[in-house]
């Protein structure tokens, strides 16, 4: 995959985020940055932050669990170490984060 063709399916990605967390209902803050850097801040004031890494053409997370790096299949955006989809894990993250379910797939 090309850059091109990468920003345009991780913009597409983080917008799919906004927009899920936006309908969680889930009691959280979040701004997507220029460059692609989704802030995501919880009411105790932790914070995950998503973000494209376009050389590695990978969408990276930072939780409070760690770091984890996603990359495309032809499909779904996938982690790196163990495979899971990046909407099942960022749904899991958050909702350990918030104490509070955070549905976003």
């Amino acid at each position: 995959m090309n850059e091109t063709e990468f920003a345009a399916l991780a913009d597409k990605m983080l917008a799919r985020i906004e927009h899920a967390l936006e309908a969680s209902g889930a009691d959280l803050d979040f701004e997507l940055a220029a460059g692609g850097v989704l802030e995501i801040e919880f009411a105790d004031g932790s914070k995950i932050i998503v973000n494209k890494h376009a050389i590695a053409r990978e969408i990276w997370v930072a939780a409070r669990a760690g770091g984890f790096h996603f990359r495309y299949d032809g499909s779904a955006w996938r982690d790196t170490r163990d495979d899971e989809d990046l909407l099942a894990k960022l749904s899991r993250l958050a909702a350990e984060q918030a104490g509070e379910p955070v549905p976003l797939a």
